[in-house]
């Protein structure tokens, strides 16, 4: 399910920062009392009464500005709106309502999305100051009074903003039957070219041009195998490397289009190797909980012998050991080489995420690890694992009742982890602890 987006938006230095960093409770955005100090977007995830959505920070707005960061900014923000749900505009009670205000808020209103008006700054207590009600001059509907560096008035704004969403049940439009698969790496690893091979036809414009792609594609595939939305993505730059600032846009793009992924497949070229930016693409993927794939593409373009392929395995093995779970396919998007095994290999371990395990199954199998491997132990203290049962899958997450959560160290965790993947067979699949006391305090891991 594709998650709802907000986006704050407003001039420079009217406190959209700190009303981020409020929000999602992390100090995020930088802060700081100096117009057009956050020049990219920032985006992260905001819970608010069991919903999830996620919050665009961006830069300044000045609209009539011919300044070059500020043009740069206002593109920026306008591509954070282009993809909102709903809009946050925030604006300064102390410097009242000013032309630039007015302009911000015009073009707020041709882009047709639900605005919520937050005047900040009202750090008093009570009624908020006279100059707060011109702010309804704006013509955006109900303005809300707001402090940012002291959290007042946050309540109210994330209520509004909840009445504006859709309903988390519009989903994506793709029934249970579509298997979706991100496809996400660098620019240039042959994203684009795979899914046109995999779809029989030329969907997207293939070019040898890093940043080719701009937004996430869906392209709907049905073969032998099954039913399958492919979404490609932008390739992920570094961000020292993102000089063209539409590029940020493509990012946050393809972050999104994990989030809506049942799978993800890690493309990796074949004549590049592993660098330090596909590890940063695939930790993504794995601490979003997905069901991994790594391809390495261009195989048809590599010089090789009996070894090559055994040796290339066991260099990615190293490089992804963060992810030993992910399975590693050999592929060639201009040939079709080994695409059969792609699908299979999806097929696998989206089944695998989605396993439910029974609680007796479990015990069974903690006892026979227990005994096996004794669990840790602290001065003369040893940790006691009660029992195991799953409360989730998409990942698989199993819940551990212990007597002390500080003694379940992480090397005995990673040992049942394995124990787990083995007896079940849970390739391709992230593995997830919670382990709660009888005190019922909870460790996530």
């Amino acid at each position: 399910m594709a998650k709802h987006v907000v986006a704050v938006v407003g001039r420079p230095n009217v406190g959209k920062s700190t009303l981020f960093n409020k929000l999602i409770g992390q100090r995020l955005s930088i802060v700081e009392d100096t117009p057009g100090v956050t020049r990219d977007r920032i985006f992260a995830d905001c819970e608010w009464l069991d919903h999830t959505f996620l919050l665009i920070d961006t830069g300044g707005i000045e609209p009539k500005s011919n300044d070059v960061i500020l043009i740069q900014m206002r593109r920026q923000a306008q591509l954070a709106i282009e993809s909102a749900d709903v809009i946050i505009l925030v604006t300064d009670v102390r410097e009242g309502l000013t032309a630039s205000d007015r302009n911000v808020a015009e073009m707020l209103r041709k882009s047709g999305k639900p605005v919520i008006v937050a005047v900040n700054k009202c750090d008093a207590i009570g009624e908020p100051p006279a100059e707060f009600y011109e702010f309804y001059n704006l013509g955006l509907g109900e303005v809300f009074p707001l402090s940012a560096a002291h959290g007042h008035g946050t309540g109210d704004i994330l209520d509004a903003v909840l009445e504006h969403l859709p309903s988390q049940a519009d989903g994506d439009g793709y029934d249970e039957a579509y298997t979706k698969v991100a496809v996400i790496g660098k620019p240039n690893a042959g994203k684009s070219s795979l899914i046109n091979r995999l779809a029989g036809e030329d969907r997207m414009i293939v070019s040898d041009i890093a940043g080719t792609t701009r937004d996430a594609v869906d392209t709907i595939v049905e073969n032998e195998f099954g039913k399958y939305v492919f979404i490609d993505t932008a390739g992920i730059r570094r961000k020292s490397k993102i000089l063209e600032k539409v590029e940020h846009y493509s990012v946050l793009r393809a972050y999104m289009a994990v989030e809506r992924a049942d799978v993800c497949v890690i493309l990796i070229d074949a004549l590049e190797g592993f660098t330090e930016q596909d590890s940063k693409i695939a930790g993504y993927a794995h601490e979003s909980g997905k069901a991994c794939v790594i391809a390495v593409n261009k195989w048809d373009a590599v010089e090789k012998d009996d070894k090559t392929m055994r040796q290339m395995k066991e260099k990615l093995e190293k490089d992804f050991s963060f992810m030993s779970y992910a399975p590693i396919v050999f592929i060639s998007a201009l040939t079709g080489q080994r695409l059969h095994t792609l699908f299979q290999t999806i097929n696998t371990v989206k089944a695998n995420s989605e396993v439910r395990i029974t609680t007796g199954r479990l015990n069974d199998l903690l006892a026979y690890c227990t005994a096996r491997v004794q669990p840790p132990s602290d001065k003369g203290k040893r940790l006691k694992i009660y029992y195991m049962t799953q409360a989730s899958n998409k990942p698989p997450t199993f819940v551990c009742f212990v007597n002390r959560a500080d003694l379940f160290h992480f090397s005995y965790q990673r040992y049942l982890e394995n124990q787990i993947r083995e007896t079940f067979s849970l390739t391709g699949t992230p593995i997830k602890f919670i382990i709660k006391e009888r005190n019922n305090k909870d460790t996530k891991a």
